[in-house]
């Protein structure tokens, strides 16, 4: 199950115009994924690329129990839209 901060979710879908509550049709398609440890957050972070309504996006989520609680939610950055495809080749 997807689970966020309701709030941050709203901010998000305000300035980004990606909804957390979408999150789940990440796993629709190949998503690329690997663990975020630039620095010590006192949980595991893991970062995700996948496509979300035909945009490649970037999430970051920790595992919460049974759940994948998204953290963050943005279009993905060229950087990133080659490292999916050289992942996914």
């Amino acid at each position: 199950m997807i689970a966020w901060d309701e709030s941050k979710r709203r901010r998000n879908l305000a300035t980004r115009g990606l909804d957390f509550a979408d999150a789940d049709a990440l796993f629709d398609h190949p998503v690329v994924t690997w663990e975020d440890d630039r620095e010590p957050y006192g949980e595991q972070r893991m970062n995700l690329l996948g496509w979300l309504h035909g945009v490649l996006v970037h999430m970051t989520y920790t595992e919460r129990g049974d759940d994948l609680h998204v953290i963050s939610l943005r279009r993905a950055e060229k950087h990133e839209i080659r490292r999916y495809a050289q992942a996914i080749s």
